[in-house]
């Protein structure tokens, strides 16, 4: 489907794949500005843990809502690296971080995009402007771990160490990272060496399950956080995660995870559309939405700025996810 056709429609059935996602607000985010745009949009979820399916039916999933008639669908924990396989074909920024979280269905194919790297880059220059980013601590290389550490390095980060449960996966990213950002730039490391990096690092981005609705709880001991460590927060359902919390307490400046959230849905809705997205409204949405004040989605911890006008640039100027050039799925 080319934009001058989907420009002309006004009626849309999209929808989420993911685990444990019955607390999402996609639905309504999406659904409101389709609403102000006097669109007919449904947004559904296909939550896997409710059919009682692994993350590899992702595939099946999606040619059901291919047949179904979807125009596409967001893709989330823990499939953005299982769907690709599934794809016709990827856009560049899907292809080079190996995670895929927004797929559009066109003239029959299904296109893999990943809306999550300019959702993060836009919270964060809006929410932490002015944070030291010289050494950078990641914990989690999956999906959206491979975006944040794409996002952050995009934004200047010295050097980004990922931390993850599996050796293997944190040491294919940052190979990845180093391959696309030049040798040095990415490193990886094992949980166990988390107190030295965190006792030398300026800042730590989490981008893990951990505190998510589902799963609660801290991804690391508490006594690993101190003032002057900067933490980010992939995570926004709960938007105030125990990791914020904890780190806000001990005078740490801090970002949580719902403006990525709405700005990689902004992105998301374009790409699903064709239509220009107002991403003010959709930052407002999501605030009302998670309940969350002005201070909580700009990032306010100890001493934060708000930022809004690096946010503002990023957001309305997403090129990576607007490309017309495609590449076969491998």
């Amino acid at each position: 489907m080319t934009k001058d056709s989907k420009d002309s429609k006004d009626s849309y059935l999209v929808g989420l794949i993911g685990s444990g996602i019955g607390p999402s607000l996609s639905p309504a985010l999406h659904e409101r500005e389709a609403d102000r745009q006097g669109l007919r949009y449904l947004y559904r979820l296909i939550d896997i843990d409710t059919l009682g399916a692994p993350p590899e039916a992702v595939g099946e999933l999606l040619r059901a809502a291919r047949d179904l008639g979807f125009d596409g669908l967001n893709i989330t924990h823990p499939c953005k690296q299982l769907v690709i396989p599934h794809l016709d074909a990827l856009a560049p920024q899907a292809e080079a971080l190996g995670a895929v979280n927004t797929v559009v269905f066109e003239d029959g194919r299904a296109v893999g995009h990943n809306t999550d790297v300019t959702g993060f880059a836009a919270s964060f220059a809006r929410g932490l402007p002015d944070v030291a980013l010289e050494r950078v601590v990641q914990l989690g290389a999956g999906g959206a771990g491979a975006a944040v550490a794409h996002a952050a390095l995009t934004l200047g980060a010295g050097r980004v160490t990922v931390v993850d449960a599996l050796p293997e996966r944190s040491a294919a990213l940052a190979d990845s990272l180093d391959r696309h950002f030049g040798p040095g730039r990415a490193a990886s490391a094992t949980p166990d060496r988390l107190p030295d990096l965190l006792a030398r690092a300026d800042g730590v981005v989490h981008a893990t399950p951990t505190g998510m609705a589902a799963h609660p709880g801290l991804p690391f001991p508490a006594a690993l956080l101190r003032p002057g460590l900067w933490v980010a927060e992939v995570v926004y359902r709960p938007v105030d995660t125990e990791l914020l919390r904890t780190a806000r307490a001990l005078g740490c400046q801090t970002l949580d995870g719902a403006g990525m959230a709405a700005f990689q849905a902004v992105d998301a809705f374009r790409l699903f559309t064709g239509r220009e997205p107002d991403s003010a409204r959709m930052l407002a949405d999501i605030a009302e939405l998670a309940g969350a004040g002005a201070d909580a989605l700009s990032g306010a911890g100890a001493g934060a700025g708000s930022g809004a006008g690096a946010g503002v640039a990023i957001g309305a100027n997403p090129a990576a996810v607007r490309t017309a050039s495609v590449r076969p799925a491998k």
